[in-house]
């Protein structure tokens, strides 16, 4: 397997697909590298020369924020969300949704499994 970022990616897969196993590199970023470094989309990884994968690493460092960097920076920014109090702070530290979806109902994967309440009865006719 090859090492990119920390992460190691697939070899048997498509370049512009096992770049997608690093955090921060979706579909679009991994064609843009393939793009830039003139990798044909139909190669493979363990079809790479040492070579191409030292200037991918390269590329990646150079011009992308991923895997530990941007876990940092995702985390830094709710934290400052929660610090500064304001609305999305306030929903991001009660575990709440924070992009205006309803709570009455669902929000479940949010506020975590529902539990029942004791001593309430349903009500037989």
């Amino acid at each position: 397997m090859a090492r990119i970022a920390g992460v190691n990616i697939p070899t048997n897969k498509r370049v512009q697909i096992s770049l997608r196993y690093i955090y921060g590199i979706g579909p679009k970023n991994a064609v843009e590298i393939c793009g830039k470094l003139g990798i044909p989309e139909d190669r493979r990884v363990n079809q790479l020369t040492d070579e191409e994968i030292l200037r991918i690493r390269e590329l990646i460092d150079r011009e992308y924020r991923v895997e530990g960097d941007l876990r940092r920076e995702v985390a830094m920014n709710i934290k400052r969300l929660m610090d500064m109090a304001c609305y999305r702070g306030l929903r991001h530290r009660r575990g709440l949704p924070v992009r205006g979806q309803r709570t009455h109902t669902n929000a479940r994967t949010r506020k975590g499994k529902a539990v029942a309440i004791a001593g309430k009865k349903k009500v037989t006719k």
